[in-house]
């Protein structure tokens, strides 16, 4: 293995390590509410990505990009619809989170590669393969099980899932690198999540500054929790083959399964575990496939070359 493929590994893996970890982080926020929780990690994360940006000598290139986004209409609804999901997405997450149905927020993120293959095949014409087909089947089996032994919708998952898959889709329309791309999103939604914190303020309930200094530091690190792991995950993406990090992204959803279960004791059941073993399979002979076709599209690239 190259050296640039062991260290893209080792950074890309520490990502999904922080966001398999990263329910921790929004437990110790559990007395503060989760629209709270989410402007302050919208706002924060933006002032983090402009100094992270001024510091790394690329404010050059977001300015550039700002001027010339702000004159494509398709640039513009794409930024703002990524915004929107990403920020969709987050909420879902921390009100999982805090309302103690992390295992249900697990399932969201490893059925969130076939809901994103899916996407592709309504939205941009894609075909689908054998393989993909019979890990849909099996994967919706898994979501039916739960959907009828428990007659609720597995809703927080399905959200997660679809939430993230939208915005995988958007951010092809905008095509910018991750930090520059953050920063815009953050950007876009910003104001709202200032005006928010305004209203709360004004309607004394705002936890920020108002509850202890602990509150205060968690809340304003919401920026840096939520970028540092992109970075790492953008530094380490760019250097391994895209079905190594389709591999390396189920670190994060078995690390918030195991969270929620040992360490939180949340309830999983024997149809929980017969559910999941549908989906589990499902990944794996998709997983198997995106390997093959990758190693495929490499010989050929080699016989041609």
């Amino acid at each position: 293995m190259k050296q640039n493929d062991q260290a893209g590994i080792i950074y890309t893996a520490f990502s999904y390590f922080l966001w398999g970890i990263l329910p921790i982080y929004w437990k110790w926020l559990n007395h503060v509410s989760a629209y709270e929780i989410l402007a302050n990690r919208i706002f924060w994360s933006f002032w983090f990505m402009l100094l992270f940006l001024f510091v790394s000598i690329r404010w050059k290139d977001f300015s550039l990009y700002l001027k010339t986004s702000l004159t494509k209409k398709k640039q513009l609804f794409a930024l703002l619809l990524a915004s929107l999901l990403i920020s969709t997405n987050w909420f879902i997450y921390i009100w999982a989170v805090n309302s103690n149905q992390m295992v249900e927020a697990s399932l969201g993120y490893y059925i969130n590669p076939l809901v994103s293959v899916l996407l592709g095949v309504f939205i941009l014409k894609e075909s689908l393969s054998k393989a993909q087909m019979v890990s849909f089947g099996l994967a919706a089996i898994g979501v039916l099980i739960l959907t009828i032994s428990y007659g609720d919708f597995p809703w927080i998952a399905i959200g997660l899932a679809f939430s993230f898959g939208l915005y995988g889709l958007a951010k092809k329309l905008i095509q910018v690198e991750s930090s520059i791309g953050l920063t815009l999103e953050t950007l876009t939604i910003a104001p709202v999540s200032l005006l928010y914190l305004g209203y709360m303020y004004n309607e004394g309930s705002m936890s920020l500054f108002h509850v202890s200094l602990g509150t205060d530091l968690l809340l304003m690190g919401a920026g840096a929790v939520t970028a540092i792991p992109l970075l790492f995950f953008s530094k380490g993406a760019q250097q391994i083959p895209l079905y190594m990090v389709g591999f390396l992204q189920y670190i994060a959803p078995t690390l918030t399964l195991i969270l929620g279960i040992w360490v939180y004791n949340e309830t999983f059941s024997f149809t929980h575990l017969i559910s999941f073993m549908f989906i589990w399979l499902a990944l794996t002979i998709f997983t198997a496939s995106r390997v093959q076709y990758a190693r495929k599209r490499r010989r050929e690239a080699r016989l041609s070359a």
